[in-house]
């Protein structure tokens, strides 16, 4: 048998139980020549999966009501009748959320299990480490000596584009949600100090007094207040690297926020937006030295692993609770 989660709802406000569907079907063992039957072994939780629940108009296709959600998944290779992929491979790629499917190969991308464990290939060998590295080096370009500031700064992409900032010779603040993850940042990935937002009652000064020769650099992964906190201490040809905006995806309101006009203006700052897909002929490089970094031990990840199939939408609602330390994966 095989288990599906479809979509059934389209969230109003924070995503619920009762906005996904789960299905029991009969497995599809029958494959036809160049198909794989693929069993999940780690489905990745993203907060951008968010955007696709609406039926809005972004960067990716919204799901469709009543289909299978998709996102980041490791499978292993249960049945092969496709020459590139043998039985028993691990594989990554955007699949269904489902414990078994069949796939035509297109799209996966064998990973090894060798030199890191598989869900690391969601993480910091994923499009995690790949978000990290091309948002911070193509749109940042950081240069020694600077100061960069990180908003959700414990999260999956946050801590890692943190660790490059140091490698690279950065001074690193970092924001997060509770004193464990302040401290984490610090002891674990290497920061230079952190900012807790929900005890800091002033975060114009928080962010003055961490960074008082101002920031050069920040990596955005929140929005809301806490950036607008920011721009007031932003230097002069300063650069805004916008990768997400979490504190606002579930507003059923448009947001007030500051005017970002004045700021980007009096400092002749560069405030822009990305996908990671945006940077895809800077993958294999990125890719190169994400993994050399890792084995020379520059860098760490951190994983929050749930276990089981049924609780993947818990795991993915939890996110906007800020339940993650580092990369949010569920285990099958």
């Amino acid at each position: 048998m095989t288990k599906t989660i479809l979509l059934k709802n389209r969230p109003e406000g924070k995503p619920s139980m009762s906005d996904f569907e789960f299905i029991t079907e009969e497995s599809e063992n029958t494959i036809s020549k160049g198909e794989l039957l693929l069993e999940t072994k780690y489905v990745s939780v993203d907060p951008y999966l968010r955007g696709r629940m609406s039926d809005a108009k972004s960067y990716v296709p919204p799901f469709q009501l009543n289909k299978p959600i998709q996102s980041g998944v490791i499978a292993k290779v249960i049945e092969s009748k496709n020459d590139k992929f043998s039985v028993g491979d691990a594989v990554s790629g955007l699949l269904n959320w489902q414990t078994q499917q069949i796939s035509n190969g297109e799209g996966l991308t064998k990973v090894d299990p060798s030199k890191a464990p598989l869900s690391a290939y969601l993480g910091i060998l994923g499009m995690t480490g790949l978000t990290a590295y091309t948002g911070l080096t193509e749109i940042g370009k950081p240069k020694a000596g600077e100061t960069l500031v990180v908003s959700g700064a414990a999260g999956a992409v946050g801590s890692v584009v943190g660790q490059i900032g140091k490698i690279l010779g950065l001074k690193v603040i970092g924001i997060a949600g509770t004193d464990e993850k302040i401290e984490l940042l610090k002891s674990k990935f290497g920061f230079d100090a952190g900012i807790n937002y929900k005890t800091t009652t002033d975060m114009k000064a928080a962010i003055a007094e961490a960074a008082p020769n101002g920031v050069d650099i920040y990596f955005d992964n929140v929005g809301g207040p806490i950036s607008d906190a920011i721009l007031v201490n932003i230097n002069r040809l300063a650069r805004i690297i916008v990768c997400g905006a979490i504190s606002v995806y579930n507003d059923t309101e448009a947001p007030k926020s500051l005017s970002v006009q004045p700021f980007l203006v009096r400092n002749s700052a560069l405030m822009q937006g990305f996908i990671v897909s945006n940077y895809a002929e800077k993958f294999p490089e990125a890719m190169k030295q994400l993994a050399t970094w890792l084995a020379e031990d520059k860098l760490k990840y951190s994983e929050t692993i749930v276990k089981g199939f049924d609780n993947i939408p818990n795991g993915f609602i939890d996110l906007f609770e800020g339940k993650n330390k580092g990369k949010m994966v569920v285990e099958l």
